[in-house]
C-alpha cells in the first residue's frame, strides 16, 4: 500500500461554551517525530496524544495543535499568585544587583510567564478528555486519509517509472546481437595488428573469446532486474506499509543497472542506461516522501 507523509486533518468540538479546534499535520520523516502545541494543563496527555499519533500515522514528522475559543462571554482564568510573586521578587532583586531600572509594565510582563495565568482547572479537563481524544483521533484519521489520497498519485507516478525502466530494458536486446560482433571486431583488428608477433592459435583464441565475451554478458542481469522491476509493482499493490521496503528494492534496481552499464561496452547501450539511471533517481526522491 502506498501511502504519502504529508498530510493534513482538522477537527472541531463543543465543550460547555468552548470551541476546541485541533489540527495535524505530518511531512516526511525516517522515524516518527511529534510536536505538540497544546495548553499547559494538558501536558499530562502528551504521552497519551504521541501513542495514538504511532498508532494512526505510524512514521513521520507530525504535529498536532489544539486552540480553545471560550463562546460564554466570560474567560475562566486564574492567576496563579505565588508564582507572580515569586517572578517579581528574584526580577527585582536582579535589577537592585545590576543597577538597573524595573520597566513600568513589570506585572503584565510577568503575567506571559508559562504557568503564571491558567485558563482551565485540571478537573474539568480531566472530565472532558474522552471527547478531546476524539477530536484528536478525528484530525489523525483525516491526516491518514489525506495521505492514502496523495499515496494514490504517487503510485502511478512510481508505476510510470517502472514501466519506463522496463521499456529500455527491452530496448538493450536488439542491441545485444550487433554488441557481438562489435567486439569480435575489436579483437581481431587488434590481433591483426601484432602479426610480427606470430598468427595466434586459432582454438586458443576461441576459447579466450569465449571467456572474455562471457565476463561481459549482461543476460542475468537483465533477468534480475526484470524480477526486481515486478517486485517493486507487486509490493506496491500489497496491503503492507511499502515505503522502506520499496526503498530496499530499488536499491536492487540500482545495482543491476549499474552492473549493466560496466559490462556493456556499448555506447548505445550506456544511454539507455543513463536513461534508467534519470528515471531510478526521480522514483527514489518519490520514496522519500512515502509511509
Amino acid at each position: 500500500m502506498i501511502k504519502s507523509m504529508t498530510g493534513f486533518g482538522k477537527s472541531a468540538c463543543q465543550l460547555e461554551g468552548k470551541n476546541i479546534t485541533v489540527e495535524v499535520r505530518s511531512l516526511n520523516s525516517k522515524s516518527l517525530d511529534v510536536s505538540l502545541k497544546v495548553p499547559g494543563n494538558f501536558r499530562d496527555k502528551e504521552q497519551l496524544i504521541r501513542n495514538l499519533a504511532g498508532q494512526i500515522l505510524v512514521r513521520g514528522k507530525v504535529e498536532v495543535q489544539m486552540a480553545f475559543e471560550n463562546h460564554s462571554g466570560t474567560t475562566d482564568i486564574s492567576i496563579n499568585r505565588p508564582l507572580l510573586e515569586k517572578y517579581y521578587r528574584e526580577l527585582v532583586d536582579i535589577a537592585k544587583g545590576l543597577d538597573a531600572p524595573l520597566p513600568h509594565d513589570l506585572i503584565t510582563t510577568i503575567t506571559r510567564f508559562p504557568e503564571v495565568l491558567k485558563q482551565e482547572t485540571q478537573e474539568e479537563d480531566a472530565g472532558q478528555w474522552s471527547r478531546i481524544e476524539a477530536g484528536i483521533r478525528e484530525a489523525m484519521e483525516q491526516a491518514d486519509s489525506f495521505r492514502q489520497s496523495e499515496g494514490a498519485h504517487l503510485a502511478a507516478d512510481l508505476h510510470a517509472r517502472i514501466e519506463g525502466i522496463r521499456n529500455l530494458l527491452g530496448r538493450i536486446v536488439p542491441l545485444e546481437g550487433q554488441r557481438i560482433e562489435n567486439l569480435k571486431g575489436r579483437l581481431l583488428k587488434g590481433l591483426s595488428d601484432l602479426k610480427e608477433a606470430g598468427a595466434p592459435d586459432p582454438n586458443r583464441f576461441e576459447q579466450e573469446l569465449i571467456f572474455y565475451l562471457e565476463k561481459l554478458d549482461i543476460t542475468e542481469e537483465k533477468v534480475r532486474l526484470a524480477k526486481h522491476l515486478d517486485y517493486f509493482e507487486d509490493t506496491m499493490r500489497g496491503e503492507e506499509i511499502a515505503g522502506k521496503k520499496l526503498g530496499f528494492i530499488s536499491q536492487e534496481i540500482g545495482r543491476e543497472i549499474n552492473t549493466i552499464g560496466s559490462k556493456a561496452n556499448d555506447a548505445d547501450i550506456q544511454k539507455i542506461v543513463v536513461q534508467m539511471k534519470d528515471e531510478l533517481e526521480k522514483i527514489k526522491e518519490q520514496l522519500l516522501n512515502i509511509l
